[in-house]
């Protein structure tokens, strides 16, 4: 079943919320997630969670599977392989039917205790509520620290205003989520995108704990990738800091020659030495490989983009039905 931008769909029953759960490879977690879940949301008249399997290779389908068959407010959607996170979000989002939607990992480092509590911000008019982070608990020094200054960099670089210490779990309400949706480009940075579209926000502060069960599949290469996605997506400076080190490179080079006309007139031209030559060549040709490698970034993303294909295919998609009483 090919995906694109499906349409909400206005069912018989409509939920008020929608909580949408990306999960690669949480069987161990899933059970324990959704009984959480279930005593977070006791107050919510109407609710669905739409769980989405991004080509998990463990038992985390059938866990899901089993959850639907218990439970008519759970919705399943498998993708056909893993396509990343930021794409099981996009997937969760097209087919959360929500008049607002909540996005959550399956992992239980955010609490879905706090749900209510961004409901409650909803209700009061905000169509954005992030949860901002207050601690993070099992995370290292090198996590934090390059999270923090990955954020700091943002704020400096673009327009886009990233709220610090933020990740995925928020709430949005049905315009904002409609608003995202329309943001189909194929190198996809969340948390970007979440800001880009704007609208009245919010945010309520928590602890984050460390995973429940499984390992972070976020490996230090893989967050440095989506940091390169953050950047590239969201503003053009890399390249114009390349416009600005060949400029300041040139600037140097002409001081560099009036030096050398001036002393070969003053004392003569005695030969160079060969270290200085190769100091100077290595130099320069680090510089033009590096800022190269910048602008392959940019146009590999425009290749990509050109090329249309869908955000990702669905294998599997089983809607939730009429609430049940649990």
């Amino acid at each position: 079943m090919l995906e694109v931008s499906p349409p909400s769909v206005r069912r018989m029953w409509q939920p008020t919320i929608s909580v949408v759960v990306p999960a690669y490879n949480e069987a161990a977690g899933l059970d324990l997630f959704h009984r959480r879940l279930l005593r977070a949301l006791a107050g919510v008249e109407s609710w669905e969670v739409v769980y989405v399997n991004d080509g998990s290779t463990d038992a985390t389908l059938p866990a899901m599977e089993a959850l639907r068959r218990a439970d008519g407010r759970v919705a399943l959607v498998s993708l056909s392989r893993n396509f990343g996170k930021e794409t099981a979000i996009t997937a969760g989002l097209d087919h959360a039917a929500g008049d607002a939607v909540v996005v959550i990992d399956a992992d239980l480092q955010d609490p879905p205790e706090l749900i209510p509590e961004l409901v409650a911000q909803w209700r009061a008019g905000f169509d954005m509520v992030y949860a901002r982070r207050r601690g993070r608990a099992g995370e290292t020094w090198l996590k934090r620290s390059t999270a923090k200054a990955f954020y700091r960099l943002m704020q400096r670089m673009g327009d886009l205003k990233l709220p610090e210490d933020t990740g995925d779990f928020r709430l949005m309400s049905r315009r904002a989520v409609d608003a995202v949706r329309q943001l189909r480009e194929q190198h996809r940075f969340m948390k970007g995108l979440f800001a880009w579209v704007g609208y009245p926000a919010t945010y309520v502060l928590y602890d984050r704990a460390p995973r429940c069960a499984g390992v972070s599949k976020w490996s230090y290469w893989k967050l440095w990738n989506l940091a390169l996605e953050g950047i590239t997506s969201f503003t053009v400076m890399p390249l114009k800091l390349a416009t600005y080190v060949g400029l300041g490179v040139a600037l140097l080079s002409v001081i560099y020659a009036v030096q050398v006309i001036v002393k070969t007139l003053i004392i003569g031209n005695p030969v160079a030495g060969y270290p200085s030559l190769m100091t100077v060549v290595l130099f320069l040709g680090g510089v033009q490989l590096m800022f190269l490698g910048v602008i392959g970034e940019y146009l590999g993303r425009v290749f990509n983009e050109t090329k249309q294909r869908p955000l990702y295919l669905v294998e599997r998609y089983v809607p939730s039905a009429v609430k049940v009483s649990v």
